[in-house]
């Protein structure tokens, strides 16, 4: 299972390595897709993703060979990645069933293959989703490569993105469906001249609103391969695997001051690349997604977009309301709310600490006094 950049080694990523900690193949599994293990589900993809809650307008579309059904994938016949707060789902026309990813609280990313209604555990997807791309702990990554005409990667230049990587690095091997300006990145191109393998054939390749001069759109459930929709799976993807790193390095009793740190001002949107230019999705992403979240007494959510300077309007990951955030050891919960309060209070954010209040149970007790 490789639902980004699998199939280049580790070390080509512009990403600190750190230390893979110790995974627990026995531990129970707990998420959406194990609960659906052993029912008799419908084969195919649409109804699948209905099973599992997953909105089609999600669809990302990526061209790069970088899956173990590498062969089937090109820009002629992208594979599509679905996705909602807790699983991924990823398929290509052709191919051999799906490929699904989980969150997990206890064991951090879960690896199904879906085949003729059947869902199955993939031990083998941890060779390249258990490492250095993914924080140490089993994730997911969204990878930005330099593809040529067949979508084959070249063995430089690979990168993990997240809403902190620069415009300009993002997307390579991917289409993207927007309205973006002048803003470039390395979507909907490839190389052309194998002896200049990082140059990609750019021009006219921005702010593509159809994909029907690409390949045949008809054979996928959309026809769009969203910006707001990836930019939203980008970051979750990175957030998810720092909870999870946090939540084992705590139980292994390990230092957290860094790993705290680093969680913290992710989910603040620290470091984020700021947009030169407002930007536009043209599919119904950017409506849909803020619906599927709760909202506070004055109608705002976390999930709510910004989309003219960054990507959300209230800068505090929605993943605060995930399970791998609530099941987080205290040991380490009760210091993260801390520090996400601080640095809130100190920004003058009042507004996040009110949707937050009204929003999410359990809060410690200063959450909920008068912000100075």
């Amino acid at each position: 299972m490789r639902l980004a950049v699998g199939l280049l080694p580790a070390a080509l990523f512009a990403q600190p390595y750190l230390s893979t900690l110790p995974r627990n193949p026995a531990a129970p599994a707990d998420n959406p897709v194990e609960r659906l293990r052993g029912k008799t589900l419908a084969p195919d993809l649409a109804s699948f993703l209905r099973q599992l809650d997953i909105p089609v307008d999600s669809q990302a579309l990526v061209f790069s060979k970088t899956s173990f059904q590498a062969p089937k994938i090109g820009p002629r016949n992208p594979r599509a990645i679905y996705f909602n707060d807790e699983v991924a789902a990823g398929w290509v026309p052709g191919g051999d069933g799906m490929e699904v990813a989980a969150s997990d609280p206890n064991q951090g990313t879960v690896f199904y293959t879906f085949r003729d209604g059947v869902l199955t555990r993939r031990e083998e997807c941890y060779h390249c989703h258990d490492g250095a791309s993914t924080m140490g702990v089993p994730g997911m990554f969204i990878g930005s490569v330099f593809p040529d005409r067949t979508g084959t990667p070249a063995r430089a230049g690979a990168i993990i993105t997240d809403h902190r990587t620069p415009f300009a690095d993002r997307w390579g091997g991917w289409y993207v469906t927007a309205a973006s300006g002048e803003q470039r990145d390395r979507a909907n191109a490839v190389a052309l001249d194998p002896a200049e393998p990082l140059v990609l054939a750019a021009e006219g390749r921005q702010n593509l609103r159809t994909l029907t001069r690409e390949f045949d759109v008809s054979r996928y459930l959309a026809p769009t391969s969203d910006i707001v929709a990836l930019m939203t799976f980008e970051h979750q993807t990175q957030m998810a695997n720092l909870l999870t790193r946090l939540a084992w390095d705590a139980r292994l009793g390990r230092p957290l001051d860094a790993d705290l740190k680093t969680t913290a001002d992710y989910m603040l949107f620290v470091d984020e690349a700021p947009m030169a230019e407002p930007i536009q999705g043209v599919s119904t992403f950017t409506q849909s997604f803020p619906q599927r979240g709760p909202r506070d007494r004055h109608g705002r959510s976390l999930r709510d977009f910004d989309l003219q300077t960054r990507l959300f309007r209230y800068p505090l990951s929605y993943m605060i309301y995930s399970r791998q955030f609530d099941d987080l050891p205290e040991t380490v919960k009760g210091p993260l709310y801390r520090r996400l309060y601080e640095s809130l209070a100190a920004a003058g954010r009042r507004d996040i600490i009110d949707i937050v209040r009204d929003t999410k149970s359990s809060l410690p007790a200063y959450w909920r006094e008068p912000v100075e």
